[in-house]
């Protein structure tokens, strides 16, 4: 990605024709030029093309099957002050650590909704949510789930190699913007504010092993389409590295949060849609999860485009599934139904909504499984 950072973008991409864009959709395998032939303005002349595709190269490598998974939030202290979260340490909001006992009471009502992949979320303090805190709530959501992934600080690899002992089997770290001056304008200090550490977190946790990461842009941070570039960059470098690895994007946008955040960039509809669609003809392999933070309609019309999973009667605030306002949210979700109005969703459009998604031993290697 170096090579790229003092790319002139809005130059290349104003040069890009009409010929450039339909013969990169069609190519079998994709450079990084064709891949930014598809990111470009004009390719939104092409959507229809590029959904055809998209949807081909789904269908191929994944069936006609939406997997659902569901976050629970366990901590919201953080030591780190970043500009656009409602969990930011500068922020005087409610604050809530979940005891072991309340982390069970969660796991308990979470599992009613028969979802058996969960996300594991905290605040960034290492200090509150230190790694025996960790390994008390893994081992008591491994009671009632199948899979569970994290989303938390980053970490040494020795470290995750202890959490994926314990259970956990994928890791989600978002870089949250890849240009190096905003990065830096939006962390002003605690441990987040290290770009290249937080840069390197989704090898580190390839190399300990965990059978899938996701990472991604938040949207609003930077520049829309160099941000999508090398969200897709990194991506790619970790999927031909790690061919063991699952690797997945996410496309999240920012939503109101506590703070009141105003983002310089706006990442319309349409543009999202390009986004995702030449995610999934760059890398036809490539996971894509869409979160609550966008709108019902907007996600039910995406299902069959190329997202391969989808969050679930998700709350983003810490206790926040045994109906008590126990504390302040992260930021507000858009998509507020309940799982069994998102699956009845997902079944209408002809697809599979897939509750578990797992590794099992058999033998001496390991296979992936899925189930309704």
């Amino acid at each position: 990605m170096e090579h790229f950072e003092k790319f002139d973008f809005q130059d290349y991409l104003d040069k890009v024709s009409d010929k450039d864009i339909i013969n990169s959709i069609n190519r079998d395998n994709l450079d990084e030029f064709d891949f930014l032939n598809l990111l470009s303005p004009k390719a939104q002349n092409h959507l229809e093309m590029m959904a055809k595709i998209s949807q081909k190269n789904y269908i191929r490598h994944f069936g006609r099957t939406i997997g659902l998974y569901i976050p629970i939030y366990i901590s919201n202290y953080c030591s780190s002050d970043c500009a656009y979260c409602g969990f930011s340490k500068k922020n005087k909001i409610v604050r809530k650590h979940l005891t072991k006992d309340e982390i069970e009471k969660e796991a308990k009502e979470i599992a009613k909704t028969g979802i058996k992949h969960i996300l594991l979320l905290t605040g960034e303090s290492k200090k509150m949510a230190n790694l025996e805190y960790l390994l008390d709530a893994v081992e008591i959501l491994k009671r009632y789930f199948s899979s569970v992934s994290i989303e938390i600080y980053p970490m040494e690899t020795n470290e995750y190699r202890v959490l994926k002992k314990a259970g956990v089997d994928a890791l989600t770290v978002y870089q949250e913007v890849y240009d190096r001056k905003i990065y830096k304008e939006v962390h002003t200090s605690g441990e987040k504010s290290n770009f290249l550490y937080r840069l390197n977190t989704p090898e580190r946790g390839a190399k300990a092993g965990f059978r899938a990461i996701s990472i991604g842009s938040l949207f609003g941070l930077g520049e829309i389409r160099s941000e999508a570039f090398f969200s897709g960059l990194h991506a790619k470098y970790l999927m031909d590295k790690y061919l063991e690895c699952e690797i997945s994007l996410s496309l999240p946008r920012i939503n109101h949060a506590e703070g009141d955040f105003r983002p310089k960039y706006s990442l319309d509809d349409k543009t999202f849609l390009q986004i995702m669609l030449a995610y999934r003809i760059y890398m036809p392999m490539i996971g894509i999860n869409i979160s609550t933070r966008e709108r019902a309609d907007f996600r039910d019309n995406l299902i069959g485009l190329g997202v391969t999973k989808l969050s679930a009667g998700s709350k983003t605030d810490v206790g926040g599934y045994e109906g008590k306002d126990v504390s302040t949210a992260q930021f507000d979700i858009s998509d507020d139904r309940s799982v069994k109005e998102i699956v009845k969703a997902i079944k209408h459009r002809g697809y599979q909504p897939v509750f578990k998604d797992w590794m099992v031993e058999i033998g001496a290697g390991e296979e992936r499984g899925s189930e309704e």
